[in-house]
């Protein structure tokens, strides 16, 4: 007997090729079936909702009360949808020991983090005090990055670093160079941050190797990937030719709804979707990563391509394949939407206004195979 029937949704499983109306069942943690008339002994009607594999957040922040930009995994995944939080590089070598004891083994949700390479992770980061963990080279030990990751190596999943004006500071793109020294080093790829120049976004995505992520990728000028005309930098298109991961990362100051409009019209989509929800931006433009996802839908993304750069993707880009997926034997998440329709005001990192007709809410999310209710 199944655990759990959601019955009568519209299945959207891009790893699948899957999009119709039918039920899906999950039995002992996992997807057991998906088919018409299934039983089981929790039914839910989920009939004008779409069902799609778990979302997974490629960035984000929760490492909740121990750094200040810390936002709470479990009251997100309830209002967001998501059931796989990836933490980017919120704690560094000095103070991810207890971000592993205190919040991810603690967590009714999965969190799984970049390491920063920065000593204390990203320590001061709010609306009052805003200090670059990458600007003092003094924070900066490549032994002690390398320690730490090997020792949670069954769960680090690559090295942190931010660079740019307001990340690294007078350091430019020396903290860059040394994180991926770590990287190499511990066999694990990275993900990179870029704001502001300096650096330029010339020396950042050349320096990058296959399955790197760089994250904020459809930023505003400057560092933008997309000259004023609407072509695509040579180094974006040389980077993604090489096998570089290119996530949007929106956060409070790094999506711009003019880059993305030109980076869609050229044809180059991202690779992940994902919101950088922190203590900041958590209250807009971000909000979440159903919001996120909306934008993109409301600039023109199909359903399924947009469900797509939040779930198998983004399983892809962590060598996770067990995740972000409905198959059979998959791990039993799944995440429930309902489709608003209306007039929706929606803003970039720089105050550009958007007015959606659609807007992606949580109805729901399936976790270990179980019904889990948002608030």
């Amino acid at each position: 007997m199944n655990d759990l029937v959601l019955k009568g949704g519209r299945v959207v499983d891009p790893s699948q090729g899957i999009d119709k109306v039918t039920d899906i069942a999950f039995a002992s943690g996992k997807v057991a079936a998906i088919g018409d008339g299934l039983t089981g002994k929790d039914t839910r009607n989920v009939e004008g909702k779409i069902v799609s594999p778990g979302l997974i957040d490629l960035h984000t922040h929760v490492y909740w009360g121990g750094t200040s930009l810390g936002v709470e995994a479990e009251l997100v995944a309830r209002s967001g949808g998501v059931t796989t939080f990836i933490d980017a590089g919120s704690a560094g070598p000095g103070n991810f020991h207890g971000f592993r004891k205190h919040v991810i083994e603690t967590s009714p949700v999965r969190i799984l983090p970049f390491l920063n390479v920065s000593f204390p992770g990203i320590f001061a980061f709010s609306k009052t005090v805003m200090v670059g963990e990458s600007a003092d080279m003094r924070l900066l030990d490549a032994r002690e990055a390398a320690r730490v990751a090997r020792e949670h190596k069954d769960l680090v999943l690559g090295v942190k670093v931010r660079v740019g004006k307001s990340a690294s500071g007078d350091s430019g793109i020396m903290p860059l160079d040394i994180a991926l020294d770590v990287a190499e080093e511990v066999g694990l790829p990275l993900m990179a941050h870029l704001d502001a120049p300096p650096p330029s976004r010339h020396e950042v995505v050349s320096r990058l190797r296959p399955g790197d992520i760089l994250t904020h990728c459809f930023r505003p000028f400057p560092n933008a990937p997309v000259r004023p005309d609407g072509q695509v930098r040579d180094e974006i298109l040389a980077a993604r030719q090489r096998g570089v991961i290119f996530d949007i990362g929106h956060g409070g100051g790094s999506f711009g709804f003019g880059t993305t409009r030109k980076m869609l019209a050229a044809g180059f989509l991202p690779d992940v979707i994902s919101s950088d929800v922190h203590v900041i931006s958590i209250e807009g433009p971000a909000f979440d990563l159903l919001t996120t996802m909306s934008k993109f839908l409301c600039l023109g993304v199909d359903l399924p391509t947009v469900i797509k750069l939040a779930t198998v993707n983004a399983a892809k880009a962590i060598n996770r394949p067990e995740l972000g997926s409905l198959k059979v034997g998959s791990v039993g998440e799944a995440t429930v939407i309902t489709i608003a329709a209306g007039k929706f005001d929606y803003a970039d990192s720089i105050g550009e206004r958007l007015e959606g007709d659609r807007r992606l809410l949580s109805a729901g999310v399936v976790l270990a195979g179980k019904w889990w209710h948002p608030l």
